[in-house]
């Protein structure tokens, strides 16, 4: 579906603004996520986006994902969101199932990535320049950063080297 707009799809310079463009349309004129102030995949889905500082980015924008900002999500600056991702800040009462258990933000670090599919759950932290492999279930914090994180649970694989910034 990507690749049909502007039918080079990644590889034609006008990409990012033709796939804006269209997200706008489908967000303000037919309604899907309409009240999100920022880009989103007509796939996606964004609950309580006013509880959402959405960092540089646009959480999203890639195909799937559902963002649910209830109990609030930060991401920081420059954090990339596969297809299919997850990020949930709420959660059902296991007691009640109709009731929602309140509880503390889910932080997103600087120049973090979220793989396909990955899954962050509630009450997650993650540090700076962290890497979520995909298919990943993040359940605990991991607030030291530069590493990679997979498996489910998520555990830590992979120590990393400082996130380089293009000067």
């Amino acid at each position: 579906m990507l690749g049909a707009i502007g039918g080079e799809g990644f590889n034609n310079p006008d990409f990012p603004f033709l796939l804006l463009l269209k997200c706008f349309l489908i967000q303000k004129v037919f309604g899907f996520n309409r009240f999100v102030s920022w880009p989103v995949h007509w796939s996606s889905k964004i609950k309580a986006p006013k509880k959402i500082h959405r960092g540089n980015r646009c959480p999203g924008l890639s195909m799937g994902c559902y963002i649910d900002g209830r109990n609030g999500i930060v991401f920081g600056s420059n954090v990339w969101i596969g297809p299919r991702v997850s990020v949930i800040s709420m959660n059902h009462d296991p007691s009640d199932y109709h009731s929602y258990i309140e509880s503390g933000p889910v932080i997103i670090g600087e120049n973090c990535w979220l793989g396909a599919n990955a899954v962050i759950l509630p009450e997650v932290e993650l540090g700076e320049h962290t890497v979520v492999a995909a298919g990943a279930v993040v359940t605990k914090s991991f607030k030291e950063g530069n590493q990679v994180l997979a498996g489910v649970p998520a555990r830590v694989v992979k120590k990393l080297d400082r996130y380089r910034v293009k000067p």
